[in-house]
């Protein structure tokens, strides 16, 4: 089944069930999984502006590892920066270079419009990835 798993968390909200769908997947095929953060930016005019300070993505990234062992999984963490626009691409690279054969994200819903004219990060992970991608929805 899967051996190397690969999550991407962002620190939302929905993350939180994407880790634990992410252990219990882990647990049941003794997965090694890799959790991986980026802690992004956005270029407003001529300036890179960051959208997350280091302590705090730090802490997305710990807490998720954190999370993930006391559930009795073998995980380890990577923190990259990057551009916002560049994330689903990042996270492509990432599962290829871990050899990943699944990258576990949270879908972030909206509405029509904004996805017509910026497609989510989840979205773009499925659409071109080669691996297997599992979109974990927020449990309410």
């Amino acid at each position: 089944m899967f051996h190397r798993i690969l999550i991407a968390v962002d620190g939302s909200p929905a993350a939180h069930s994407a880790i634990r769908t992410t252990a219990e997947l882990a647990f049941l095929t003794g997965a090694q999984v890799r959790v991986l953060h980026i802690d992004t930016s956005e270029v407003v005019y001529d300036t890179v502006v960051g959208l997350e300070d280091d302590p705090t993505a730090h802490r997305v990234l710990d807490s998720a590892v954190t999370t993930l062992r006391q559930a009795g999984v073998q995980a380890d963490g990577e923190l990259l920066d990057g551009l916002v626009s560049d994330v689903a691409q990042a996270v492509r690279e990432a599962a290829e270079g871990f050899d990943a054969d699944l990258i576990v994200v949270s879908p972030h819903h909206r509405n029509r419009l904004a996805g017509w004219f910026s497609p989510s990060v989840s979205t773009a992970i499925a659409h071109n990835s080669r691996t297997a991608v599992l979109l974990a929805p927020e449990q309410g």
